[in-house]
């Protein structure tokens, strides 16, 4: 695998249906060694997770990494608290944008960037119940439209 190759390991999915992503990051995550094989093998849960910032650091909360059969006594908490790698005037201006009412630090995905465990976070901000009714709508139409589209190019 080249350095610059990226592999998916976890998605959160519903995140891009609850929120307006602004801005995404990427950030490194400290992990234990157990952690990280179990990350690798894809036993990540990005569900319910979110981010915050505390004391100057920048914490995953709610991100279960399934304990390693094989590790033992080195296993961790899975819900454990992780920090998150990230460099000052980032975390500077997530502290400024986190303030405003209505944002959040979300992680989107989980992956290894050649051999290194990294997390996209984004800034967002939730969307409301009409916001998410008029996505579907739109989405709806689209499937409509390339249907119809599709019919009309067979005949």
């Amino acid at each position: 695998m080249s350095r610059d190759a990226i592999k998916v390991l976890a998605q959160n999915k519903k995140a891009r249906h609850d929120y307006f992503i602004e801005e995404t990051y990427e950030a490194g995550i400290e992990l234990t060694g157990t952690e990280v094989k179990s990350v690798r093998l894809g036993k990540v849960n990005l569900k319910d997770s979110y981010a915050s910032v505390d004391n100057g650091e920048v914490i995953i909360k709610g991100m279960h990494i399934s304990p390693y059969e094989k590790g033992n006594i080195f296993n961790k908490d899975p819900i454990r608290h992780r920090r998150l790698l990230l460099h000052r005037h980032e975390i500077n201006k997530l502290v400024g944008a986190l303030q405003q009412k209505g944002y959040s630090l979300i992680p989107l995905q989980v992956y290894l960037k050649g051999s290194l465990v990294k997390v996209q976070l984004a800034l967002a901000k939730g969307k409301k119940k009409y916001d998410r009714r008029a996505d579907i709508a739109e989405r709806d139409a689209k499937r409509e439209m390339a249907r119809v589209i599709k019919e009309k190019n067979q005949y």
